[in-house]
């Protein structure tokens, strides 16, 4: 199930409709008070939120999202206006997975769900790792740093674990695009940027461990210390 909040009735019409030719089950909202009833009866597999809406805005109902238990990894998909950088960048740092400035295409649309839907079914590679006070499993979606535990989005889990499968490793900006968001994302990099910004605020003293190599991109490592890998 993806429920879209969006309160042009044309623009969420569409949506719906072509979500739901492609095999999606979809259910669309004006503004955020239905949502908010639907949520308390079903959670989606994904959200996707209209960042201008009557009311309640799309940024605040992301914030809400992602400070409840049950929704922190939810992926989500913010809509924005295009070249509305400010609310790009903020709904990054407030923890979306993905945006898409309108108008688009339904073609990149379905692509861009698909995409998220796909991430957040797949497990990945079936191990543990470690890196100084800094852990993470994947087949129980679990990050520590020093020995507290992380609550990380959907992306952010996939962009550290990318990370540490590769210690030592300078991953390029565009890499990291192409391997954690699995599709071209037309050189949009700061989304990567923002990404690493707040996964570093998350782990605390642990983000130092993700070193920015300038002009290139990022690399995570502990000097003195040796990852580990358990299972396969």
């Amino acid at each position: 199930m993806i429920y879209l909040v969006e309160d042009e009735t044309n623009i969420r019409e569409l949506v719906v409709y072509t979500l739901q030719n492609t095999g999606f089950e979809v259910r669309g909202f004006p503004d955020s008070k239905d949502f908010w009833i639907a949520l308390d009866e079903n959670t989606p597999q994904l959200v996707m939120l209209d960042i201008m809406l009557p009311g309640e805005d799309g940024l605040s109902i992301l914030k809400k999202l992602r400070a409840s238990s049950s929704t922190t990894a939810l992926p989500i998909m913010m809509l924005t206006a295009k070249g509305a950088e400010y609310d790009k960048v903020l709904g990054l740092d407030l923890g979306a997975d993905d945006y898409l400035p309108k108008p688009f295409g339904m073609m990149e649309l379905v692509a861009r769900v698909k995409s998220l839907l796909r991430r957040s079914k797949q497990t990945g590679e079936k191990g543990e790792y470690s890196i100084g006070e800094l852990f993470a499993s994947v087949p129980r979606h679990v990050v520590t740093a020093s020995g507290l535990e992380i609550k990380l989005t959907l992306k952010e889990f996939d962009l550290l674990i990318f990370l540490m499968k590769n210690v030592g490793m300078v991953l390029t900006r565009d890499h990291i695009l192409s391997a954690v968001w699995s599709y071209d994302f037309d050189g949009e990099t700061r989304t990567v940027d923002v990404h690493i910004r707040t996964l570093r605020g998350k782990l605390g003293e642990c983000g130092r461990l993700i070193e920015t190599v300038r002009g290139v991109g990022y690399k995570i490592c502990a000097p003195g210390s040796a990852i580990t890998k358990r299972g396969s």
